[in-house]
């Protein structure tokens, strides 16, 4: 049996894709994009994506921490972690129509929250591609900055649901 060095990627049957951060003699510390940081034995089944063979100790915790964030980024559709205000934890978003015929529609607060943080997170990878674009004038370049601040300003209605001010939605500031 090989023993991965830090660094390795793996596809773990339940957990998920992943990156080993710490080797002991009985198990791995690994990463996984959906599941955070789990321990699993050694001869857990597992595929091996990428095997770093190096000593098992060569590489210290925060280089690994540093090249999985930079391996998550880039390879998933994860964001930042950004949470929910306490209040809204555990809540619920009831959507009751104004016909009285149909039924209310009830949807976890947490779910909602989360859909509105990739929404936001999926317009800040745009505006980045636009400004990082070769293929568009700086007047077009400014003319689509101004579409995105107005965007920003039409989500600033959930801001509520932030538990950090800096992760709000800004549209166009007055001067």
């Amino acid at each position: 049996m090989q023993l991965l060095g830090i660094g390795s990627r793996i596809q773990h049957i339940e957990l998920g894709k992943g990156v080993v951060t710490n080797v002991t003699s009985k198990h791995y510390w690994v990463t996984f994009i959906e599941n955070g940081l789990e321990t699993i034995d050694i001869d857990s089944d597992f595929e091996v994506i990428e095997a770093v063979e190096d000593e098992v100790d060569s590489v210290s915790f925060s280089d690994v921490e540093t090249s999985l964030i930079s391996i998550l980024r880039k390879w998933s559709d994860a964001s930042s972690v950004t949470p929910i205000a306490d209040k809204w934890k555990k809540g619920t978003l009831i959507l009751e129509p104004g016909d009285g015929k149909s039924s209310n529609k009830e949807i976890p607060i947490d779910t909602f929250f989360h859909k509105i943080v990739m929404v936001r997170d999926r317009i800040r990878v745009m505006e980045q591609k636009i400004n990082a674009s070769k293929n568009l004038d700086d007047q077009e370049k400014i003319d689509l900055q101004q579409y995105i601040t107005r965007i920003y300003g039409s989500l600033t209605s959930f801001n509520v649901l932030f538990k950090s001010k800096e992760d709000h939605f800004v549209g166009e500031r007055s001067k």
